[in-house]
């Protein structure tokens, strides 16, 4: 992935309407021990989950070393531009909505903004949907977003690694997404090929 000269390299996290928030907030503590910086987007359905999922606000993420937070209707703020340069972009989860706005071409928030800004300037965006079953339109709006470079990372945690806890299952999306991202991070165990031994 390309990565811009900063001091730091630096993402937009965008914190949708979806069930998930905890995968967000995983992925945002993940970002700054990595020593990123985060351009944080918490829309109103996002603060709701926030405080349903995990008890806690969008200000309390704010204390993380090297947040910033962004409200979601300030269309003016930095991640409205293409002059501003990330390294990534993640909606985290994304909301059915966002998902179909983003397909539309819809940019009437910063988090869906921020996003066409990724397409049009032919950056790293990654999308987290959680919601399940799919509807077929927004099935349609992530195939044609594929199509346009956009990675769709649903959060579907995998069970080789015999998981135990509900953290052991976010992270191992959360790892999927900073695999994506070009981050080191020791978050699970890779799988080695070692791990199912076939007959001959």
């Amino acid at each position: 992935m390309k990565h811009y000269p900063h001091i730091m390299p630096s993402a937009v996290v965008a914190i949708t309407g979806a069930s998930g928030a905890r995968y967000g907030v995983r992925l945002v503590e993940q970002l700054s021990l990595a020593g990123w910086e985060i351009d944080l987007i918490v829309s109103k359905a996002g603060e709701i989950n926030l405080k349903l999922e995990c008890d806690i606000g969008a200000a309390e993420l704010s204390e993380i070393t090297g947040v910033s937070i962004h409200n979601n209707a300030n269309l003016a703020a930095k991640p409205a531009s293409g002059s501003a340069l990330y390294d990534a972009y993640v909606i985290c989860p994304a909301s059915g909505t966002t998902i179909g706005k983003i397909g539309a071409g819809i940019s009437d928030n910063l988090s869906t903004r921020s996003a066409l800004v990724a397409i049009k300037e032919r950056r790293k965006l990654i999308i987290v949907p959680r919601e399940t079953p799919s509807p077929t339109p927004h099935l349609e709006a992530m195939a044609k977003m594929s199509s346009w470079g956009v990675v769709i990372l649903p959060a579907n945690p995998g069970f080789y690694n015999s998981p135990e806890t509900i953290d052991d299952l976010i992270d191992f999306v959360v790892a999927r997404i900073l695999d994506q991202m070009g981050v080191s991070h020791s978050l699970g165990k890779r799988w080695t090929g070692e791990e199912v031994t076939l007959g001959q």
